[in-house]
């Protein structure tokens, strides 16, 4: 059975490739989604990918990866700055936690600055456009395949 990892994407990611591609480039959210399940495949994980504006929908899936995943990669976008709860749903989470953000928040405003998230996350990724998922993932994979040990 392969690891289930939760790709989740919090507000305004539905909108990829057409605001601010000057910050977050032209590809899509379904860019993103096509390429992360081809690693995902080639790496042998699971995937289960999702997008939401509201914050209650990311806690609720949060909290269904309790119970089906090993891993979340998480872009929490503007919810990075704000959501405790997120974070609070987070720890919850006995999984391994990727934070990603496609652009690099430390050159940008000072709010951007603090992350809720990372308190939590054991890896975050910055700046490094939409491969940012994908670095994420093969991490995951490293690390889960360290997790399980040699295989007979």
């Amino acid at each position: 059975m392969r690891p289930v990892v939760y790709l989740l994407n919090g507000p305004n990611l539905n909108l990829l490739g057409k605001r601010q591609p000057e910050i977050y480039g032209h590809e899509t959210l379904a860019d993103v989604e096509r390429d992360c399940r081809a690693l995902a495949t080639e790496l042998g994980l699971e995937l289960r990918f999702l997008q939401s504006n509201r914050e209650y929908e990311i806690i609720d899936w949060v909290h269904e990866a309790r119970e089906s995943a090993k891993a979340i990669v998480i872009n929490p976008a503007a919810f990075t700055h704000t959501s405790v709860a997120i974070l609070d749903a987070l720890n919850t989470f006995e999984g391994l936690v990727i934070e990603v953000h496609i652009s690099n928040v430390h050159k940008r405003e000072e709010f951007r600055h603090r992350s809720f998230v990372s308190l939590r996350a054991d890896g975050v990724i910055a700046g490094l456009g939409t491969e940012g998922y994908q670095f994420g993932l093969r991490r995951l994979a490293t690390l889960l395949a360290s997790a399980s040990g040699p295989k007979k």
